[in-house]
C-alpha cells in the first residue's frame, strides 16, 4: 500500500517515465521467453533425425541429398560450402541417394552458387546428370519448399552444418518432407560465434513462417528427380571435368 501512495505521489511525467520502463521490462523478458522457447522446441523436435553418415545408408528411397548453398568466392566454394559438398559427395558415393540437389542463390548474373555447387561435385567425379540445381534457393526456407513443390522430393537427406541443421530439419518436416540430416563441420569456423547468435533468432523467424507457410520467391514448372539433372543448367553453364 505504501508503495502504491509513493507512486501516486509521483509527478505525472515521472509515473508515465516508471510504467513505460516496467512495460518494456514486461515486453522484453517475454520476448526472450518465447525465443528460448521456439530455439528448445525446435532443436528437441528435430534431433532424433540428425543421422550418421553410416546411420543415413541404411535409410531407404532416399529421392535426393540436398546440399544448402552458403557462399562463393568467384569460381569456389567458401569453405562453409565446400565442407558441405564434400559431405554431399561422401554421401552419393556411399549411395545414400543417386541424386544431388544443389540449393542455392542464383539472384544475379554474376552471382552463381549453384553452377560452382555442380562444378565442384562434376570435378569429384560425379555425374552431372545425377546432379541438379535449384536456381531459386534465397533462404533455407525457400530451398525445403521449393524441393518439395518443384523437384517432387519426399524423402531428402540434409547436408549442412551442425548449428544449422535443426532449423533446415524442422522447416523440411513442417512443409510435408521427410528429411534427415547429416552435418557437415570438417573445421573450425572463424564466424562460428557470429553465426550461433544469428541461428537463435532465424530459428524464430522460421518457426512462424512455417505457421504462414509464405510462397516462394519463384516456383516454376515441375522438375522430375528420377530424370537428367542437366536440364536444370542454365544456358551459360559450361561444366567439364577436371
Amino acid at each position: 500500500m505504501k508503495k502504491i501512495l509513493e507512486y501516486i505521489r509521483l509527478p505525472k511525467t515521472k509515473r508515465i517515465i516508471k510504467t513505460f520502463l516496467f512495460s518494456s521490462a514486461i515486453v522484453c523478458l517475454a520476448i526472450l521467453v518465447l525465443t528460448a522457447g521456439i530455439n528448445f522446441y525446435v532443436k528437441q523436435t528435430v534431433k532424433d533425425r540428425i543421422l550418421t553418415p553410416e546411420e543415413a545408408v541404411c535409410l531407404d528411397d532416399v529421392d535426393c541429398v540436398l546440399i544448402l548453398g552458403c557462399g562463393v568466392w568467384g569460381e569456389n566454394p567458401s569453405h562453409l560450402l565446400a565442407d558441405r559438398l564434400e559431405k554431399g559427395i561422401a554421401l552419393q558415393k556411399l549411395g545414400v541417394s543417386d541424386k544431388l540437389l544443389m540449393s542455392g542463390d542464383h539472384g544475379r548474373v554474376d552471382y552463381n552458387e549453384v553452377s560452382v555447387m555442380k562444378q565442384y561435385a562434376i570435378s569429384s567425379e560425379i555425374d552431372s546428370a545425377d546432379i541438379f540445381m535449384d536456381h531459386a534457393g534465397f533462404s533455407t526456407y525457400e530451398s525445403m519448399y521449393r524441393a518439395k513443390e518443384v523437384f517432387g522430393a519426399q524423402k531428402i537427406v540434409i547436408v549442412t552444418q551442425e548449428y544449422h541443421m535443426s532449423r533446415a530439419l524442422y522447416i523440411a518436416n513442417s512443409l510435408g518432407l521427410e528429411a534427415y540430416g547429416v552435418p557437415a563441420d570438417y573445421r573450425y569456423y572463424a564466424a562460428q560465434k557470429y553465426w550461433d547468435a544469428r541461428e537463435v533468432l532465424a530459428r524464430v523467424k522460421d518457426y512462424f513462417y512455417t505457421v504462414v507457410k509464405p510462397l516462394p520467391t519463384y516456383l516454376g514448372e515441375p522438375i522430375d528427380l528420377s530424370g537428367d539433372g542437366n536440364v536444370t543448367n542454365d544456358k551459360n553453364d559450361n561444366f567439364y571435368y577436371e
